[in-house]
């Protein structure tokens, strides 16, 4: 199951090789300076709207040349094309009556990213008719050509491309590592030469992939610049970390690229490095790159061969092109992502989600004040996009950066005030905090108290009464309050079954294993 996005492509009645494109309008501000203040570039993509369901079975108003080619794919009788183009027209200061003839371009069927149902587009073309080329300052008519020039040219604080017109228009007139991959695999390729194949892995709900992501330059070059490289390669894929069962896929992929293949591992969780057995096995000569403190927590069962360490500010050399390690604590002490100098795009592994904000593991080093930090490092890089590794790209990053900082700052605030008015257990602070969060997920938010406290006692800002090492002292307190209400909760008139009680002392028994560990 999906749904369906309507993209226009408008052309110059006067000159058929430029089409329209949008200024695509930013999410609202904070209504803080020091949020407001860090703006992302334009960004420019085609016109698009939600296709909506016909609310009866009728065929659509407009006439659809080409339509029944797509027709084992998509039934367009269903859909509201009319109503659809009426406010994708509206927005670029258009009528119906001032286009001819509509075609159906492309239908592409987007990979699934998560968490909700995928969004696959339907490319509709269509030609102005004479006399009506003029458009508002919110468009602009731009060809293949200007289009690749803007891409190749690509600076931080310059006008962006989206995916609409990269991947309806701009990718079929390149060469791409992407063509060679398995037929049935679901993929996008965004920005250019960024290839995302969302794989099944054990994630943490609400997401069920991990986002590998592969470099394939088919234009290779010889030329490396003034740089010195940590790593040479023709190809690199970041955080292979598909669960067992699709190891097999993950193989059909490797066998597609180049030999001469690079890895980085953003850091060292499961969902992340599942997969690197498989590519040990098909190729034993791929160079790994990771943090010393990732290295030393990936078994010998993922990874038994050689790696080189990495520790942020080194250049890796894919087929002609610079890629920037960037070690960004946080999540994890070993954490790391990568920046493509090519397309300025950022992957930043788990320090961002598709939806929602990460958690911070606090058993492998996770530091709020190292998380914030690592945070303001992203946004003076000013990528163009940020490809976290679950979910689909976001294209406002600056933006989303800055809400993960008012989002945080924010629950710091509600963890001073409980401790202020007398908080004390870890218990006490996640209840009070996180009253109107389902139980099940207070597990981790009291990780992220406990992250915060700290964060909170580096900014001396804790009441002096306050006893930070009491506090650290009553996280099996919390597990074993936490076990009994969340248990009473969902079972308060069922008996409870040998199954339950299992899942009790488990679950007792790793709180405590977990107190010991930190």
């Amino acid at each position: 199951m999906a749904t369906h996005n309507l993209a226009v492509i408008l052309e110059n009645p006067f000159n058929d090789s430029q089409f329209l494109l949008l200024k695509q309008t930013p999410p609202p501000k904070f209504g803080e300076d020091e949020y407001d203040s860090y703006v992302d570039s334009h960004l420019w993509d085609l016109p698009s709207t939600l296709l909506n369901l016909q609310e009866n079975a009728s065929h659509p108003g407009i006439l659809i040349q080409g339509e029944e080619s797509f027709s084992d794919k998509i039934d367009m009788t269903k859909f509201d094309v009319e109503l659809g183009l009426n406010r994708v027209l509206e927005q670029v200061g258009f009528k119906v009556s001032d286009v001819g003839e509509w075609s159906l371009f492309k239908y592409v069927e987007e990979a699934e990213f998560g968490p909700g149902f995928p969004v696959n587009t339907v490319f509709v073309m269509g030609q102005l008719l004479d006399g009506n080329q003029s458009c508002q300052g919110l468009c602009k008519w731009m060809s293949t050509e200007s289009c690749l020039s803007l891409l190749l040219e690509v600076k931080p604080c310059n006008d962006r491309l989206g995916p609409l017109v990269v991947v309806g228009l701009i990718n079929d007139s390149l060469r791409s590592v992407a063509r060679k991959l398995p037929p049935a695999l679901r993929y996008q390729e965004y920005p250019p030469g960024v290839i995302l194949v969302p794989m099944q892995s054990r994630t943490a709900k609400p997401f069920h992939t991990t986002n590998l992501v592969i470099f394939a330059p088919e234009n290779v070059s010889d030329t490396s610049g003034d740089y010195s490289f940590v790593a040479y390669g023709d190809a690199l894929i970041v955080d292979p970390g598909c669960r067992h069962e699709y190891h097999e896929e993950l193989k059909k992929i490797v066998t597609c690229l180049p030999k001469k293949l690079i890895v980085l591992v953003t850091h060292h969780h499961c969902d992340h490095v599942e997969g690197l057995s498989i590519i040990q096995k098909c190729n034993p000569d791929a160079t790994l790159l990771a943090h010393e403190n990732t290295m030393r927590r990936i078994g010998k069962s993922d990874w038994s061969l050689g790696y080189t360490s990495v520790s942020g500010d080194e250049d890796i050399w894919v087929g002609g092109q610079r890629l920037t390690v960037i070690f960004s604590p946080g999540h994890t002490d070993g954490h790391v992502a990568l920046l493509d100098v090519s397309t300025n795009s950022l992957i930043v592994g788990d320090h961002c989600v598709g939806q929602g904000s990460a958690a911070l593991d606090i058993t492998s080093g996770g530091n709020m004040t190292e998380y914030f930090q690592t945070t303001y490092k992203f946004m003076e890089l000013s990528p163009h996009a940020l490809i976290s590794m679950h979910g689909r790209i976001n294209l406002w990053p600056k933006n989303l950066l800055c809400g993960y900082l008012k989002n945080r700052r924010s629950r710091e605030a509600h963890i001073l005030k409980a401790i202020e008015n007398g908080a004390e257990t870890l218990f006490d602070i996640v209840a009070n905090v996180y009253s109107g969060v389902d139980r099940s997920f207070w597990i981790a938010a009291a990780s992220n108290v406990r992250l915060h406290v700290d964060h909170l006692a580096q900014q001396k800002k804790l009441p002096k009464e306050f006893s930070v090492q009491k506090f650290h002292k009553t996280w099996v307190p919390f597990f074993l309050r936490w076990t009994c209400a969340y248990l009473s909760s969902r079972f308060m008139f069922k008996c409870l079954t040998l199954k339950i009680s299992r899942f009790l002392i488990a679950g007792t028994v790793a709180g405590i294993a977990v107190y010991l560990i930190r």
